[in-house]
C-alpha cells in the first residue's frame, strides 16, 4: 500500500508540474515570437494550427506574444472568405489579438486566387516559404503542430 501511495505522489508531481519559463521571461518588451505554417486545406489541420496559436497566446498572454501564421499551397484556403465560415470566424477572432495572417502570392497565382477573395486584413507576400525563413532569421520560433 505504501508503494502505491509513493507511486501516486510521483505521478501527480509530473501531472501538475508547471512549465519553467526560459530567461528572459516573456513581456511586452521581450515577447515570445512564433510563426506557424498552414500548408494543407484540410479543415482539421487548419483548425489545429489556429487552436495551437490560440493556446500559446492564452499561455503567454496576448501582450507577451507575436504570432504570425503563413498560409501557402493548399493552406491558402484558410484565408479565403468563401471556403469555410467557421474557419473565417476563427481567423478574424485571432486577428483581434493581433495575430498576423500572411498569404503566399505565388500560391495565389498558381491557384488563380484574387486578393479580393482573402479575409480582410490578410497580408500578401511574394513567397510564403521565404517569409517563414525570414521570420526565423528575425527570431521567430517555427512551430509545426
Amino acid at each position: 500500500m505504501k508503494q502505491l501511495l509513493i507511486l501516486f505522489l510521483i505521478m501527480t508531481t509530473f501531472i501538475f508540474a508547471e512549465t519553467e519559463m526560459a530567461e528572459p521571461k516573456p513581456s511586452m518588451e521581450n515577447p515570445r515570437k512564433f510563426v506557424f505554417p498552414i500548408t494543407k486545406g484540410d479543415g482539421d489541420e487548419i483548425n489545429h494550427v489556429l487552436g495551437s496559436a490560440n493556446n500559446v497566446i492564452k499561455f503567454y498572454g496576448v501582450d507577451n506574444t507575436e504570432v504570425v501564421i503563413v498560409a501557402y499551397s493548399q493552406g491558402i484556403r484558410a484565408l479565403l472568405t468563401h471556403h469555410d465560415h467557421k474557419i473565417q470566424q476563427r481567423v478574424e477572432s485571432l486577428m483581434t489579438y493581433d495575430v498576423e495572417f500572411i498569404a503566399c502570392n505565388n500560391t495565389m497565382k498558381t491557384l488563380k486566387i484574387d486578393k479580393k477573395e482573402l479575409i480582410d486584413g490578410v497580408e500578401v507576400v511574394t513567397a510564403g516559404i521565404v517569409e517563414l525563413i525570414e521570420r526565423q532569421l528575425r527570431g521567430y520560433i517555427y512551430i509545426r503542430p
